[in-house]
């Protein structure tokens, strides 16, 4: 097998993992999560493989997309098979850690040169988003606070990738704002499924489908910015 075929390898694995992930959340069995901690590790091997027999891995921007990946991973793990509190802001304070390297790479690139007024307008919309979200879902009490926060971090994230998409209008830019917009949609779902009531086959097949799709776009978005395509 040629070596620049190698991350068809990881790539999949990964659909397969996907696949009987999403078959588990449908049948409501133990199979869903078995395999979801294989699912991060599979996405960032066939990230870092593909870059690693292109541009390379050594760059900043190799880097960061790593660390966002495997802070997903982490994250998955900690959501898996408890209702603990503890697990649950674990989880979630690794996502939130994680988005932090997705912006930190996407908006590295597409913040350069921003006028103060588009600052002000993200700043204006995300604060209304999020609180129209909170009050939305039902969020109160001592957990609104870190929850407007994790809020306010993914339309960060959101407005870290649509600003690209607006000023270079590229696939790229737009798969990136994509995989925040559906990354967005599945934490919406957990929040209803944790703080409201969700349907059985939106609480699992709704939440991992969508952010199966999430992780997959950023995933493509960011291999195709880092190796400037």
């Amino acid at each position: 097998m040629k070596s620049l075929r190698l991350w068809h390898i990881s790539a999949a694995f990964f659909a397969i993992c996907a696949a009987l992930n999403l078959y588990g959340c449908i049948i409501e069995s133990g199979l869903a999560d078995t395999v979801k901690p294989a699912l991060m590790p599979l996405l960032c091997l066939t990230t870092m493989t593909a870059l690693a027999q292109g541009v390379g891995i050594k760059s900043r921007e190799a880097k960061l997309l790593a660390c966002a990946q495997l802070f997903g991973f982490g994250g998955d793990t900690a959501l898996i098979g408890s209702d603990a509190f503890a697990l649950f802001a674990l989880g979630i304070g690794l996502f939130l850690v994680g988005h932090i390297f997705y912006i930190t790479l996407f908006g590295g690139k597409s913040w350069k040169g921003l006028k103060l007024w588009a600052w002000v307008v993200a700043v204006v919309v995300a604060l209304t988003a999020v609180a129209c979200l909170v009050k939305a879902i039902g969020i109160s009490g001592a957990l609104m606070a870190p929850m407007a926060v994790y809020g306010l971090m993914l339309m960060t994230l959101i407005f870290s990738t649509l600003t690209g998409a607006l000023r270079f209008k590229t696939l790229t830019w737009w798969l990136l704002t994509a995989g925040a917009v559906m990354f967005t949609f599945s934490d919406s779902l957990i929040a209803i499924r944790t703080f409201g009531h969700l349907s059985p086959l939106m609480s699992g097949f709704g939440v991992m489908g969508t952010y199966l799709l999430a992780q997959t776009l950023l995933a493509i978005g960011s291999y195709r910015l880092i190796s400037k395509k």
